[in-house]
This record gives structure tokens, C-alpha cells and sequence, in this order.
């Protein structure tokens, strides 16, 4: 009489090979985790919406790169000002600079990007979730994980 491992399962049987069950994880809900952690857009691209994807990428991209290049400019004018010594190297001296600094002519234009940012990457998680949930989907809905 040969013994059956603890619950039933048979030890020969593969484990990723699993159709159904806890560990299998839906199409949509992968987008939405891409979208979500990743960067806006990628959601799309694995549910073969390429045209949507890449504008929602190359629009977050741009709008993050004007504002790291923002940041990188004023990083550069401060650490500049206290190599020369017109700035002390103090915490709250540098936090001021900041402050003072994000209030200048571009202070309009780092909002709108930023807005841009965060709308691209709340409508990428959202409409991946739309799109991953309509009921005429693809047969492939469940990738295994």
C-alpha cells in the first residue's frame, strides 16, 4: 500500500503546471500591478494594447524627465553656491534654498508635470483594470505565476 503525501496531493504532479488555484493570477491583475509599480503604461503593453501603452509611457517619461532635470539643476545651483561659499553647509540653510528656489518661474511648469505624472500612472492602473476585466477577453485571462 503505498503511502499519499499530507493533503491528498500526488508528489509527481508539477507544481507550476497548476491551472487553477491560489497561485494563478489574472491577466488584468498583473497589469494592474505593472502599472502600478513599475511605470505607467507597461500594464498595457502585457495586454497587448500597444498604442495606449507606449502613449502612456512616453508621456510619463517626459513629464519624469523634466522633472528630474528640474531637481538636477537645482541640486547643481546649490551644491555650487557652497563650493564658491555663499551657502553653508547646513541642513537648514540648504532646506531654505530649496524652498526658495522651487518658487521660481518654473515652479508652474514642475506642478504640471507633475500632475501629468500622477494622472498617467492613476489612468494606466485604471484602465488596465477596465481593459483587463472586459468580458470578451482573450481565453488566455489566467497566466500561471
Amino acid at each position: 500500500m503505498s503511502e499519499q503525501p499530507v493533503g491528498g496531493a500526488d508528489a509527481s504532479a508539477p507544481i507550476h503546471g497548476l491551472t487553477a488555484g491560489p497561485y494563478c493570477v489574472q491577466t488584468s491583475t498583473k497589469a494592474v500591478l505593472l502599472s502600478a509599480l513599475v511605470f505607467p503604461g507597461t500594464g498595457h503593453v502585457l495586454l497587448r494594447k500597444y498604442g495606449s501603452g507606449l502613449a502612456l509611457i512616453t508621456i510619463a517619461f517626459v513629464a519624469l524627465y523634466y522633472l528630474i532635470s528640474k531637481a538636477i539643476e537645482q541640486a547643481l545651483a546649490i551644491a555650487e553656491q557652497i563650493q564658491i561659499g555663499e551657502l553653508v553647509l547646513d541642513a537648514a540653510q540648504i532646506m531654505e534654498m530649496v524652498s526658495n528656489q522651487s518658487i521660481a518661474a518654473d515652479a508652474q511648469w514642475i506642478r504640471v508635470a507633475t500632475a501629468v505624472f500622477v494622472v498617467c500612472w492613476l489612468v494606466g492602473i485604471v484602465d488596465c483594470y477596465r481593459i483587463g476585466r472586459m468580458p470578451n477577453r482573450d481565453p488566455e485571462d489566467v497566466l500561471d505565476g
